[in-house]
């Protein structure tokens, strides 16, 4: 009974979203506002109905009724509780209804909001959002219902996937598609400001706080995702390039652009266009990051789905809203067409050149993601496209974007002198330099050239962006952490992320050293500095699987240092074995180990790693989306306190997170 009536809220859902997108549209048709009014009852009803369905579904889950056949498949009465509820997106079916959630989620949100903002305007917005809810509500209905009953019901489940049987299944996918479906609003407002006559509208800065939510949403799921890969898949690794993983970094790299696009929209009127087709291409991007997740046209680790149906009706779709809002584009650009004079050393020169090379960074990921398949489809034969494509042409790409990104939070709007340009730039591009030198030398015992311009290029982004905020200090008036202040120091915090990051993602790259080895009890041997002693072999009983897990001694310099504990287990129900790894972490790195292949009756092949620094990807990426959010807190902050237009209008001279 309970999915029945799952499956019942989630038609309300549908037709909630349904009505949404028509009643009005007849409302702004002809001009009566008792109708344009309806958008906002009907985003909450769309909501309330589709949470109640996917918390039906939960239920379902946790008291294991497996005559549904999507938790048959994805469930077993001996799954722990939590990855009961966690396997509610463990699937396709669950994973798209969780999506549409989000949808939904975040049409309430904007509603919720947005609620004493231009009426005429938000209903648009609101009515794009139901559109796509109802659309992707109908998909779900009839090609991925999540409620459909298997008759006769078994006794047992399938099990959910044991690489998905971890903590982060539980975080990872929901933070990453409230991160890819949050686009959406983006694109709301973009097709919003496309389909009213009104160009004063301050749609870019209504926008830019949604925008920002999405992107660190995304930049959490995308760690979440490489964090999760590198400790669970047992490879060591943090990014393999694989086709989902260039899925979700597509919209991201869009979406950065936008965002940093809107702050010249919003203060300066210009690159409109650029910003109102990086919002489409942006959330375009999401859908076919769905689309790959879903289809199987492309094999991944990450993939949920195989059936072509699927893939074809989410390609419609994508090609739909792609043409739709394209031509939409095409027939109204002109009217945010306006004359911008700036200099070729300014702050929108320098946004527009970073933009650029982050729309050029995606198209390449595009090609090499997808040529394989064009190949193939054509007949061509099978031809591979791996890391040495990606790291050739993206890498170079990235040092370019980082050099721009420290100029652009030195140069002022409008214009400025090359004198003043060399004056702002000239003590940290040198100090730069040779501290980037120094920390390469230190490292290498020598020059390594990817390392010590990741130096270089970090520690740039890191002291133009503390320059730039102490001078804008020193230059307010006001010296306590007001707003402006507020979004200059998520400006650094986000910055000095990537910068983090950089230099993790250099140093685990080139510094990493593993070695493999057969061991069994009582062997030993060194690595790094370190030693390793292999004391024995337990047998373990977990929840749904059993594992044998080999206790390992680390110690260094005749101490000890940990105990390592990886495990090879078999899960009865998949009957799939799978390694789990014994990590042991420090500040400076990670020691590694993998227990693979059993050899004979003692013995493993036990691989050990080094991952120096391998750690900061995540800390920067935590310190990205600290940043981030604290940006879109300060834009809600400016919301709530109704500054005057004037003072909302001020463009801020040295920041790029205004």
């Amino acid at each position: 009974m309970i999915p029945e009536v799952g499956h019942y809220a989630l038609i309300l859902g549908f037709a909630f979203a349904l009505l949404g997108g028509i009643v009005p549209v007849v409302g702004l048709i002809k001009k009566d506002s008792y109708l344009t009014r309806y958008a906002w009852p009907l985003s909450y009803g769309a909501f309330l109905f589709i949470a109640i369905a996917i918390a039906l579904l939960a239920y379902s889950f946790a008291t294991d009724d497996f005559s549904v056949a999507y938790i048959a498949h994805h469930s077993n009465t001996q799954l722990p509780l939590f990855f009961k509820i966690a396997a509610v997106w463990g699937g396709h079916e669950g994973s798209f209804l969780f999506w549409l959630f989000s949808l939904s989620g975040w049409a309430a949100a904007v509603a919720y909001c947005y609620r004493k903002r231009d009426e005429q305007f938000i209903a648009r917005v609101l009515v794009t959002l139901a559109i796509l809810t109802a659309v992707f509500s109908l998909f779900l209905l009839m090609v991925s219902n999540p409620f459909l009953r298997m008759l006769p019901a078994p006794l047992e489940g399938r099990d959910l996937n044991p690489m998905l049987q971890d903590v982060g299944l539980i975080f990872h996918p929901p933070m990453l598609y409230l991160g890819y479906v949050g686009f959406a609003v983006s694109f709301a407002f973009a097709i919003a400001a496309l389909t009213t006559k009104d160009t004063t509208i301050l749609w870019a800065r209504w926008s830019r706080p949604w925008t920002g939510a999405s992107w660190v949403l995304l930049t959490g799921g995308i760690a979440l995702g490489s964090w999760w890969a590198y400790y669970e898949l047992g490879w060591g690794g943090w990014w393999f390039w694989d086709p989902v993983e260039n899925a979700s970094l597509m919209p991201w790299l869009t979406g950065t652009a936008l965002m940093h696009s809107l702050i010249i929209t919003e203060h300066r009127k210009a690159l409109t266009s650029w910003t109102l087709l990086l919002a489409i291409f942006t959330f375009s991007l999401s859908l076919l990051g769905t689309f790959i997740v879903r289809s199987g046209v492309l094999t991944s680790v990450h993939a949920f789905a195989v059936d072509p149906t699927r893939g074809v009706s989410l390609l419609a779709i994508l090609g739909v809203l792609l043409i739709v809002s394209l031509v939409l584009f095409a027939l109204n650009a002109d009217r945010f067409t306006r004359p911008v004079k700036f200099g070729f050393l300014s702050k929108e020169a320098t946004f527009l050149a970073g933009n650029s090379l982050l729309a050029v960074a995606t198209l390449t990921i595009l090609l090499g993601t997808f040529y394989p398949m064009v190949f193939q489809a054509l007949d061509l034969g099978n031809i591979s496209v791996g890391a040495p494509y990606f790291n050739t042409l993206f890498v170079p790409l990235s040092f370019l974007f980082f050099i721009f990104m420290g100029f652009g939070v030195l140069i002022r709007w409008h214009r400025v002198s090359t004198d003043d340009l060399i004056t702002r730039a000239l003590a940290p591009m040198s100090v730069s330099i040779v501290l980037g030198v120094a920390f390469s030398v230190w490292f290498e015992r020598g020059i390594n050239l990817i390392v010590c311009l990741s130096f270089i290029t970090a520690i740039w982004i890191s002291l133009t962006a503390i320059q730039a905020f102490y001078f804008r200090r020193t230059a307010s008036r006001d010296r306590k952490l007001g707003l402006a202040s507020l979004r200059s120091l998520a400006m650094v915090i986000a910055h000095c992320g990537v910068a983090v990051t950089i230099i993790g993602a250099a140093l685990v790259s080139h510094y990493s050293v593993e070695t493999s080895n057969k061991m069994g009890p009582g062997d030993a041997l060194n690595l790094s500095g370190y030693q390793f002693s292999y004391r024995e072999t337990e047998l373990i009983i977990g929840p749904n699987y059993t594992a044998e897990q080999a206790n390992i001694e680390v110690s260094k310099d005749g101490k000890f240092e940990a105990m390592i504990l990886p495990q090879r287990r078999h899960y009865t129900v998949r009957t799939m074995n799978m390694s789990e790894p014994g990590i042991k972490w420090y500040w400076k790195g990670d020691i590694y180990i993998t227990l693979a292949e059993k050899l004979n009756r003692t013995d493993y092949a036990v691989r050990i790693q080094y991952k120096p620094y391998v750690r900061w990807l995540w800390i920067g990426s935590i310190m990205m989306m600290l940043g981030g959010a604290l940006a879109v807190f300060a834009r809600f902050k400016l919301k709530a306190t109704q500054l005057s237009e004037k003072e909302a209008l001020v463009p801020a001279t040295i920041v790029m997170w205004k």
